[in-house]
């Protein structure tokens, strides 16, 4: 986890924090993100959702996010902020579409931690079995007991601050990127089949559907992350050079690892276990796909390390983001969005309400998301909704605030913006009706909370509404629940033909970019907010995590 200190820039002065990130730093901040549990289960769950072709959605969600990464990379060179990917929405459309941000952010890391404990649970369960439910891989009771301990112990951590992990970040990420790369060299060298890519009903067993389909299933949520090099713009050291570096730097790396982890898992299967189709490649129940087939291999010393890193590397990203979460709560009720309890910190400068916040959630997410498979379309969703807002607040703010430098600027953005924000809407549509009830409910639930909040707080802590944005953001996500709910994907109605509902999501997501951008803050006000951002920064008090 990163420790963030008040600084005034460089050279350490009081009330900006310190830009002391390079972009190595940055780049491993997000790579390390980006390979936590997604590589341990991800193409176990996109092979059995596309078969042999389940290399081609791999390949697909990196181009889509490259052209996400992109859009951010010119937003954290010209505003490097802290917490940019909830921010940069609140500059171009004020308040309301800034707590909205903010809140699909905090949902997406307030449940990250529990989903990367269910995947140590399934993926231990191989080695010890009766932690997880060998039909459905929700929690067992004890399963659940452990993963509560464990919610526990990132929760106390984060209280206590122990700055030390922060420094172990490099190392961690150095294991991370180590353990796989050594798991597709000794499963290409040992055993690989070639012909398994067309086995078990050809090349695409499923179809088109099957390849969109794995998307939201592990493949978006592996890549997913990139994003925490933006983050931390308001400390890193040249964010104008750094930043694009980093972010697509990470995205490329990998994405490269993903698709040959794909290629190495699918090749490595045993053929026999293909004849009847990708049901169950590596048996019914198994959680644990590249120990099992290292085992069966002769391989048990990399099983050992898979074990290990079964708990390693989940542990360490959970860990990050009981933080990450907390960090957001902080900071949505530092700007009067939810009840400034959140807000409160320790004598530690910890923000140990929103600490305790994460920790509880986090164990509500066990109940209607026992296990991994369940919970993944969950935060795939909320994460891309979270990088959907970066394309228009991109196109918007080069409208109203056309004079800022920025020392990287996105070719082709008037094409690439409106492209993303397609490529983001579709995924959420992938993700399908079963995720998307619950994700409206969770986004009416926050806007609750924010009403409350506005209507019961301080005249003086109010902030600004700006409720235009309601406009099409409402809309915009009625729209794709309407055409989710009708939709191919996830227990959907399957009322709108294949193809069709691609189009119909594309159609709509070019109407709401182009109706939100001619809705942005005019440019006074846009000036106005990033005046308040650096008020803000410069009255924050310090916060120290682990």
């Amino acid at each position: 986890m990163t420790q963030t200190s008040k600084g005034n820039n460089q050279s350490g002065g009081s009330g900006q924090l310190q830009r002391s990130v390079g972009v190595m730093g940055l780049t491993f901040i997000s790579l390390g993100s980006i390979i936590g549990s997604g590589w341990l289960l991800g193409a176990l769950t996109a092979a059995k959702s596309a078969g042999g072709a389940s290399i081609i959605s791999w390949v697909l969600a990196g181009v889509i996010l490259v052209l996400l990464a992109l859009v951010h990379a010119e937003l954290g060179s010209a505003y490097p902020v802290a917490g940019g990917t909830a921010r940069y929405p609140r500059l171009a459309f004020g308040a309301v579409t800034g707590f909205t941000a903010g809140w699909v952010a905090w949902l997406q890391a307030v449940t990250l931690a529990p989903i990367e404990v269910e995947a140590s649970m399934g993926y231990l369960d191989h080695k010890w079995h009766g932690l997880v439910d060998a039909n459905s891989g929700a929690l067992t009771g004890v399963g659940l007991a452990i993963s509560v301990v464990l919610m526990l112990l990132f929760s106390v951590v984060n209280v206590l601050g122990v700055r030390w992990l922060s420094e172990t970040n490099t190392v961690t990420v150095v294991w991370k990127i180590a353990v796989p790369v050594l798991t597709v060299i000794m499963l290409i060298t040992v055993a690989h089949h070639f012909g398994n890519f067309t086995a078990g009903g050809g090349f695409a067993p499923y179809g088109a559907h099957g390849i969109f389909a794995a998307l939201p299933l592990g493949v978006v949520f592996a890549l997913q992350g990139f994003e925490q090099a933006a983050q931390l713009g308001g400390e890193a050291r040249n964010p104008q050079k750094d930043l694009p570096r980093a972010i697509i730097g990470a995205v490329l790396i990998g994405t490269l690892i993903y698709l040959a982890l794909e290629v190495a898992f699918v090749g490595s299967l045993n053929p026999a276990d293909l004849i009847n189709g990708w049901s169950n490649p590596v048996g019914k129940g198994d959680f644990g796909p590249y120990a099992t087939l290292a085992t069966s291999l002769g391989l048990g010393w990399l099983a050992v390390i898979l074990y290990i890193d079964a708990f390693v590397s989940p542990a360490g990203t959970g860990l990050i983001y009981v933080g990450t979460s907390a960090r957001l709560s902080y900071a949505l009720g530092h700007s009067g969005y939810i009840p400034k309890r959140f807000a409160k910190l320790s004598a530690r400068g910890v923000p140990w309400v929103s600490i305790l916040l994460s920790f509880v959630v986090g164990l509500i997410c066990f109940l209607p998301f026992p296990s991994w498979q369940s919970l993944v379309g969950f935060i795939t969703s909320a994460t891309v909704i979270m990088y959907a807002f970066a394309p228009i607040t991109l196109t918007a703010l080069r409208k109203t605030d056309p004079d800022r430098p920025r020392p990287y600027r996105l070719g082709g953005a008037v094409i690439i913006s409106p492209l993303s924000f397609i490529a983001a809407n579709e995924i959420i549509y992938w993700s399908g009706w079963d995720t998307m009830w619950k994700l409206l409910l969770a986004m009416v639930f926050g806007f609750v909370v924010f009403g409350l909040s506005y209507a019961f707080g301080k005249p003086v802590e109010r902030p600004p509404l700006d409720p235009k944005s309601l406009i099409w953001m409402v809309p915009w996500f009625i729209g794709l629940g309407v055409i989710s709910w009708l939709g191919q994907y996830g227990n959907g109605l399957a009322k709108i033909p294949d193809w069709w509902d691609l189009a119909a999501v594309a159609v709509w997501s070019l109407i709401v970019f182009y109706v939100a951008v001619s809705m942005a803050l005019p440019s006074n006000r846009v000036a106005k907010a990033l005046e308040q951002e650096k008020e803000e920064l410069e009255t924050a008090p310090e916060l120290t995590t682990a």
